[in-house]
């Protein structure tokens, strides 16, 4: 049985499709990226599959359609993390995280003992625990990056979706959160489906990218099948070269363009 399947799901912004008639299957424990050129639909792909934003088509969550899951069951099986997370900057990093515990709360409820002990036991995971009576408005960039994580985590859910989780991040702080990502994904068996920019971390972390552009899925496949410089050029329109690390890994070059000086202004040679 696989984790998530959509099966020509389409997304909607009002009465526009903005990315239609995707269909990819991800098994428990894999990693899917998402990949593709600025506006071709790659988040909304992510908000359709939550179900915040109108869709068309089949999404099974461990063979269950997601149609048929309340609103509670749905947040227990996925957890979602935007791009630009809202961050009340006055509440402190434990009660931020423990916003994850939700679904998991009966109405009207406050927090019980078990939800504070996985709270506790997720920031020490990520080695936040040090910062757990902190403001997030006090925090670092790559601080609140795993403060967000922190608090999907907690929600215990079996599929985690993460939209540019490395946004702001300088390479350093980015290599460090998608490995414990993929730690924590190997440890726990969680499924992971992401949408990244860069495209040579999406290749080293990613077992499967499905890669769109104006709506459309383009190419799917293993990160050696769709990064290769033809589709690149084509999709991005970007001059690149695909090179390999020691691992054999794809690794993604932009090429710079010939400048030549002209009286007035330099031209750029394709």
């Amino acid at each position: 049985m696989t984790a998530l399947t959509l099966e020509g799901v389409s997304a909607w912004y009002g009465t526009r499709v903005v990315v239609g008639d995707v269909s990819v299957s991800v098994e428990p424990g894999g990693w899917l990226g998402i990949i593709g050129p600025n506006g071709a639909g790659k988040s909304s792909l992510l908000k359709a599959i939550v179900g915040v934003v109108r869709h068309d088509g089949a999404i099974l969550l461990d063979g269950v359609p997601a149609s048929s899951l309340s609103h509670r069951e749905r947040a227990k099986a996925v957890a979602y993390a935007p791009q630009t997370p809202q961050l009340p900057e006055r509440l402190t990093v434990t009660d931020y995280v423990l916003l994850g515990r939700t679904p998991h709360l009966p109405p009207l409820a406050r927090e019980r003992r078990s939800d504070l002990a996985v709270v506790a036991q997720v920031l020490g995971r990520l080695d936040l625990d040090g910062l757990a009576g902190r403001a997030l408005q006090t925090l670092s960039g790559g601080e609140r990056q795993r403060a967000v994580l922190a608090r999907v985590l907690a929600q215990q859910a079996g599929l985690l979706l993460l939209d540019e989780p490395t946004t702001g991040l300088d390479i350093g702080h980015a290599q460090a959160l998608l490995d414990l990502i993929d730690r924590l994904r190997h440890e726990e068996g969680a499924t992971v489906v992401s949408t990244l920019h860069d495209l040579t971390l999406s290749a080293q972390y990613a077992s499967q990218l499905l890669l769109v552009d104006q709506g459309k899925v383009v190419a799917t496949g293993t990160p050696a099948e769709v990064l290769t410089r033809e589709t690149i050029e084509r999709h991005y329109e970007a001059r690149v070269e695909v090179l390999h690390t020691t691992e054999n890994e794809p690794v993604v070059a932009p090429v710079r363009g010939a400048v030549t000086e002209s009286r007035n202004s330099p031209t750029i040679r394709p």
